[in-house]
């Protein structure tokens, strides 16, 4: 088996021969491999490459010069792997006829090298055959009644079309350097002429020529579509910078994913494109089966499964909530929904069979046994927020492992989010770990920041980084209060960066654990110079927002 990565590899020509050929799909926990033999600045899909090539029998890998970071990578493989068909292919920016008539000499080139590598033979009609097939195959794919979302940008892997797939949505189009919506030319004179043609015909990458006509082919295929999907790579800046672009002009609901091509990051680009889809297709009420306490009166709940607690609101048919509960999360977060369930039962002085609907949100939401549905934490959020100040425009919630900003509309409703990424920098677990150094309860921290006299700036946000630098100033005897005033302050900066790329509007709410900081919200308030509102229970904003979402089944 052959593998690729970009859709400028003619990957027809070898199945004409017919050998298996698949896209290269890193998915890794780490980059050990790559670490050792490449530079640190090399991009993470071309370490990703590396270390999926490295741990699988492929026969050869064909790539082209894409950037940099592949000419390197092809510098590695050829080194490592002697005995394997390692081939890249110098795809030209011109499109043209000289563009094409040279590219089509290298592709020559390259299967006359593979024919003296695996002793099989070439044959242009075979491939005529298959791109007789693949002309049929090529439109654009819309199913009415789901929604119908496109992808851009750099590079998607598969993980993106399955979860939007899982969901029920429908990818429209796939327009990434791995998308393959070619076009295929059969020119019965001329196969291999044509077929080349067709492979620089496709939707440009950025390193094209074409790409300067990118603006207006997206804009056309956007019209057909509910929402976008840009995908760009960790430090991949090309496609940032049509990000930013694209969601100035372009009028379509679009979400930004960056991810790194690890195993860890699945988790956000789940909750994020569920979040996504949520904001386009609102659930809408529908009858089901009322359970009524002896009261008469019906009850939803509510639970917010969070890596650091575990929060539960019971509320009734017209909105009130008559119980809440907060516990610690603890190893398996199903047990701590099984203790919440218990206790806001109690609270409430209901049973279980009095609860109509339960549904859950976080991080541990579909880990929860009993709850009837789940919501992401982002629509949760949002409705919350809503539901304790209508006014609400922009949303900072931090959390114990991660960190958002929401921004609402007039109807309460998430038009936009941004949240951080893998690194738990700035979130709870962040404050438990300097607490921790500076031999302080993490309720302590706040108020003892409140004290400070003397400004101290912590350079680093990462969170092993900001442990050392933190060490150094108590070696250095710094005052506790200084210390952590200069936490709460560097929380506040990484915070403001967040709100700003959301687009900061007033009112402002900040929720989650971290809201109970009086050191945190006071760095905040004099970043944005603006007023938090903050509930009596922060924590529970999420849990509400459930409970919500649970009484919209019952809503006509």
């Amino acid at each position: 088996m052959l593998g690729y990565i970009c859709k400028y590899a003619p990957i027809e020509i070898f199945q004409s021969m017919g050998v298996e050929i698949k896209r290269i799909e890193p998915s890794v926990t780490n980059f050990t491999q790559a670490d050792m033999k490449m530079h640190p600045n090399i991009c993470s899909f071309a370490k990703g490459v590396l270390e999926d090539v490295l741990a699988k029998d492929y026969e050869g890998v064909i790539l082209t010069t894409c950037c940099d970071s592949i000419r390197r990578l092809y510098d590695v493989l050829r080194e490592e792997l002697p005995d394997k068909f390692i081939y890249i292919l110098d795809t030209p920016r011109i499109t043209k006829d000289a563009g094409i008539a040279l590219y089509e000499k290298r592709i020559r080139n390259m299967i006359e090298e593979y024919e003296e590598f695996s002793g099989r033979k070439f044959e242009e009609n075979k491939l005529a055959e298959i791109l007789r097939v693949k002309q049929k195959e090529q439109s654009i794919s819309i199913q009415p009644g789901r929604p119908n979302i496109g992808i851009l940008g750099a590079r998607a892997n598969e993980a993106i079309s399955g979860i939007l797939n899982e969901k029920g949505a429908n990818v429209a189009f796939d327009l990434t350097c791995t998308g393959l919506r070619r076009k295929y030319l059969l020119e019965p004179d001329q196969i291999l002429t044509g077929y080349t043609r067709g492979l620089l015909s496709q939707f440009p990458c950025m390193r094209m020529e074409a790409a300067a006509g990118r603006d207006e082919l997206i804009e056309r295929y956007a019209q057909s579509v509910d929402g976008i999907i840009y995908h760009t790579v960790q430090f991949c800046d090309n496609y940032s910078y049509e990000y930013a672009w694209l969601k100035k002009v372009l009028n379509k609901p679009i979400l930004q994913l960056e991810t790194d091509y690890t195993k860890q990051s699945y988790g956000q680009v789940l909750t994020r494109i569920e979040a996504f889809l949520e904001s386009l297709s609102p659930s809408p009420g529908q009858d089901d089966i009322i359970r009524k306490g002896e009261t008469g009166t019906m009850y939803v709940m509510g639970i917010d499964s969070g890596s650091t607690s575990t929060n539960a609101v019971i509320m009734d048919e017209n909105r009130k909530i008559i119980a809440s509960a907060v516990v610690r999360t603890g190893a398996k977060s199903g047990e701590s929904a099984q203790r919440i369930l218990k206790e806001v039962l109690q609270k409430a002085g209901c049973t279980r069979e009095d609860i109509s609907w339960i549904v859950s949100t976080g991080y541990g939401r579909v880990s929860i046994p009993f709850a009837d549905e789940n919501v992401t934490e982002i629509s949760c959020h949002g409705r919350g927020a809503h539901y304790f100040n209508p006014a609400v425009r922009t949303i900072l919630d931090i959390g114990g492992q991660d960190s958002k900003a929401i921004k609402l509309n007039e109807a309460g409703e998430v038009s936009d989010f941004v949240m951080n990424d893998k690194c738990a920098a700035g979130t709870g677990r962040f404050l438990e770990m300097i607490a921790r150094s500076l031999e302080i309860d993490v309720d302590e921290l706040g108020p003892i920041a409140l004290q400070s006299t003397e400004e101290i700036e912590i350079t680093s946000m990462c969170s092993v980084f900001a442990e050392s630098e933190v060490i150094s100033l108590i070696a250095n005897n710094k005052e506790k209060a200084d210390i952590a005033n200069g936490i709460c302050r560097a929380i506040a900066n990484k915070a403001f960066s967040l709100m700003k790329r959301v687009g900061m509007e007033e009112e402002f709410m900040m929720t989650g654990g971290v809201a109970k900081n009086p050191g945190v919200v006071k760095a905040v308030e004099d970043k944005i110079h603006a007023k938090l509102y903050i509930c009596d229970e922060p924590e529970i904003v999420g849990a509400a927002g459930a409970a919500l979402y649970a009484l919209d089944k019952f809503s006509k």
